[in-house]
């Protein structure tokens, strides 16, 4: 099921009447009322939400979804006439999984939904462990020596993309296609300025993503390799101690 939150009555008899010939069911709802109504009986498998609302505006629609447990995941395509950098930063960053500015082209939409929901069903129960790094993509837990960080969503699926990918360099446009659904026109800077801000939160693990000039980012290997390489010398170190100790109380 799939619900749309349009406040235009043309545009989402559009969108229901598209979705249902595509084979999917679908729900529109002209108020926020009425879906916060309906989301109590029912939660759909993706709520396409437009800004602009009567009673409340789909940004704080969106931040109320992402502080529930049990919509904290929903996949969420915001569908609004602002179309600036600047707004769409702000809509991606307060949890939205996509963001399409109006006008639209139905078959786009249909194709941004069919990609996000093969990200969502992706998600598998893998974990991760590099160096001091600890993420659980099925959990929505990243820490850095057992201490939880703070990631926005965004932040949080680029880091499992190149944990998943790790040593494979990744492109700014294979980011943006894979972790926002498609390519921003001339803005792959949003990916460098996620990748800044997760390199600051990560603190002593930011290191582990690496920069390729011209090229991407990438998960070092090679960084995991030499912590392992310190744990173990250090360990060598202690047995050798215990074991001359051992000797010498056996000497006496």
């Amino acid at each position: 099921m799939i619900y749309l939150v349009e406040d235009d009555e043309s545009i989402r008899e559009l969108v229901i009447y598209t979705l249902k010939s595509q084979g999917f069911e679908a729900k529109g709802f002209e108020r926020p009322s009425h879906f916060w109504k309906a989301l109590e009986k029912e939660k759909p498998a993706l709520l396409l939400l437009d800004v602009m609302l009567p009673e409340e505006d789909g940004i704080s629609i969106l931040k109320k979804l992402r502080m529930r447990p049990d919509t904290r995941k929903l996949p969420i395509i915001m569908l609004t006439a602002k179309s600036s950098e600047y707004d769409t930063v702000v809509g991606l960053d307060s949890g939205a999984d996509d963001y399409i500015p109006k006008p639209f082209r139905m078959m786009e939409l249909i194709s941004r939904i069919r990609a996000l929901l093969r990200r969502t069903e992706d998600d598998g129960a893998e974990e991760y462990r590099t160096g001091n790094l600890y993420v659980c993509p099925s959990r929505h837990i990243a820490t850095v020596d057992k201490k939880n960080v703070n990631l926005t969503l965004k932040e949080y699926e680029v880091l499992c993309l190149l944990l998943k990918n790790s040593g494979t360099v990744l492109s700014r446009t294979q980011l943006l296609n894979q972790v926002w659904g498609y390519e921003f026109d001339g803005e792959s800077r949003t990916v460098d300025v996620h990748i800044r801000t997760l390199r600051q939160k990560l603190g002593s693990a930011g290191e582990l993503v690496e920069t390729v000039r011209g090229v991407g980012y990438k998960i070092n290997m090679r960084i995991k390799l030499k912590n392992n390489w310190k744990q173990e010398f250090i360990y060598a170190i202690l047995l050798n101690m215990r074991i001359a100790g051992v000797a010498k109380s056996k000497a006496k």
